[in-house]
């Protein structure tokens, strides 16, 4: 992909030495900033009463979660996030013309959270291991710069582009918060826990789609180099429910898909790379 090194997004929110979350207090169970331990100790002081023991964890003492900062692994982690920087300004700044001209819905740009390990969400914990994610709550993604060395190193999908494709998926969720369509999915999985599964593949079809929509622009600006589209396509088959189920366990069963196979994965980020519209990607109205 022909793009600028340059500085980090403004949208890009690093916690990557923060451990645990993001730092603070950990009394028991709970998770509490430096602020609220402060607010405690002059309450605990005032009153004469050990309140930290109201937390649980017997003693009260407060275990301290912190990350040493690792500045070898920041300078080797840099290039990817300038380029991911490109990639998050690049589709936002689509998405922002794009949105209101095709559907009358304005847009308004989504945070990345950069992370390593863990680290604390508006949807509850977010792990390396759960891979990236949007959480509609905060309007955020969530990555561990770690999964693109999976994603190239065990799911066999290298690429510059592949990363792309991944970030524009995630920012997919977004598109689809906006225009409501996130929303009325997650009501009606409520109400039908039979149609949970199905529901979700739509979802997540339309969100490779609406990344195929990104890609589309970027093909019409020259922005494409030869092998690009190869390399999204790999990372979208890559991540099938078919695939994946077929390496942890060496079988796969349909009724449990929840993201789609990867042929219906690489179909869709083809049909927004090919038509370029929203309407073009309405996975709710097509027979799988």
């Amino acid at each position: 992909m022909r793009w600028t090194p340059g500085g980090e997004s403004s949208d890009i929110e690093d916690r990557r030495d923060q451990g645990g979350g993001g730092g603070g207090f950990q009394f028991g169970g709970f998770h509490i900033g430096i602020g609220g331990a402060i607010i405690l100790l002059i309450l605990s002081f005032v009153f004469k009463v050990n309140l930290f023991t109201l937390l649980g964890g017997g003693t009260g003492a407060p275990q301290t979660q912190s990350s040493q900062p690792n500045p070898a692994q920041d300078a080797a982690e840099k290039p990817t996030v300038q380029f991911i920087s490109f990639v998050l300004d690049d589709v936002q700044t689509t998405w922002t013309t794009l949105l209101p001209a095709q559907t009358g819905t304005q847009y308004h740009h989504a945070k990345l959270v950069l992370f390593r390990d863990s680290t604390l969400s508006g949807c509850g914990n977010a792990a390396s291991a759960t891979g990236p994610f949007y959480c509609p709550e905060d309007e955020k993604v969530y990555i561990d710069l770690g999964f693109f060395d999976e994603l190239s190193r065990r799911f066999g999908a290298p690429g510059q582009f592949a990363q792309a494709y991944v970030l524009a998926h995630e920012l997919g969720h977004h598109v689809q918060k906006l225009l409501g369509i996130e929303g009325k999915v997650h009501q009606l999985q409520e109400s039908n826990s039979r149609e949970a599964n199905p529901l979700s593949v739509k979802l997540e079809l339309q969100a490779d789609c609406f990344a195929g929509v990104w890609a589309h622009t970027t093909q019409q600006r020259g922005l494409l180099e030869k092998g690009d589209v190869e390399s999204a396509l790999g990372a979208a088959a890559a991540v099938g429910d078919d695939r994946l189920q077929k390496m942890s366990t060496g079988h796969v069963s349909p009724e449990s898909f929840t993201h789609g196979t990867s042929a219906q994965r690489t179909q869709w980020f083809n049909a927004g790379l090919n038509g370029g519209t929203v309407a073009g990607c309405n996975t709710f109205g097509a027979s799988q």
